[in-house]
């Protein structure tokens, strides 16, 4: 990534990764189906009955349901695997070139955009991805690895403790283990990346903690849902839940082509935070006031 010049201000969009910028789960992708021979469908309800029954944390329970399900195949998860399989990875419309298009958007209205993920799904995966290259910072579960071999959660991110790592990123902490740092008072001037130009793209249920924290501390959400599945009652409960419940500022299709509803609603946001922070030249060409 270039360096930001001195006089932008950095401003980040923060992304839950599965199910926002790609469609459904990274390891349902190719993982489970080809490697491991488990029906996505089957694991993810192994996985609920499992934390359900021993009352622990679903990440947890699918993070160790993996390693299970991977020995029984005779197969080792390895890094390099689980990068394989993350490159793989489809992508929702728009996102491949995603990045380029709205960075040169940000850029003469002032703004040094950054691109970081929270997600409870696959780090591993996730640096594995052709998208991978254009994040500043990836804060997702994975794995301690033994002679190559996974052998243990090292990080284990779940709906709650996703606001954790949004602190790190407000606060310029680009690690999971200094707890020092994260926890020491820090004046909102000094914070590298304030809230108020701070931007949350999730998917539903999971991100509503992280959704509702940036939203109260100045910042905004954005809620995406997969186009191909609108038509199922469960995406259009989500969605009226989301916009009755007040969790998110805009609800709109996964759809990061230009010019779609997405594109203009970020493209709306950033102008907003630009407006109010840094001034500039409008779409309309108009010098903001």
């Amino acid at each position: 990534m270039k360096a930001a010049s001195r006089s932008a201000l950095r401003t980040a969009l923060v992304y839950d990764f599965d199910g926002t910028l790609a469609p459904g789960n990274l390891q349902e992708h190719s993982l489970l189906p080809d490697v491991l021979g488990v029906t996505p469908a089957a694991f993810w309800r192994e996985v609920w009955a499992r934390k359900k029954a021993s009352n622990a944390d679903g990440i947890l329970v699918y993070m160790r349901l993996l390693l299970e399900k991977a020995e029984k195949a005779g197969v080792a998860i390895t890094e390099r695997l689980l990068r394989e399989h993350g490159a793989k990875v489809a992508f929702f419309d728009g996102v491949a070139s995603w990045f380029a298009r709205i960075d040169k958007y940000a850029s003469p209205r002032g703004l040094a955009l950054e691109h970081d993920v929270v997600s409870s799904g696959n780090e591993e995966m996730i640096q594995g991805t052709s998208i991978a290259r254009r994040f500043r910072s990836v804060f997702a579960s994975r794995y301690v690895y033994e002679g190559g071999k996974a052998v243990w959660p090292a990080v284990a991110i779940n709906y709650t403790t996703k606001t954790q790592y949004l602190f790190r990123i407000n606060k310029g902490v680009e690690n999971c283990w200094d707890d020092e740092s994260i926890n020491r008072w820090l004046p909102m001037k000094e914070r590298p990346v304030p809230f108020s130009r701070m931007v949350y793209l999730g998917d539903g249920d999971t991100d509503i903690p992280a959704m509702k924290t940036v939203r109260q501390l100045g910042g905004h959400s954005i809620a995406v849902f997969d186009p191909s599945k609108w038509s199922q009652p469960g995406t259009q409960r989500k969605v009226y839940n989301l916009i009755a419940e007040n969790r998110a500022d805009f609800v709109v299709p996964a759809d990061y082509r230009e010019g779609s509803q997405l594109d203009i609603t970020v493209k709306g946001i950033l102008g907003r935070i630009a407006r109010d922070e840094a001034g500039y030249r409008g779409m309309s060409g108009g010098r903001a006031r």
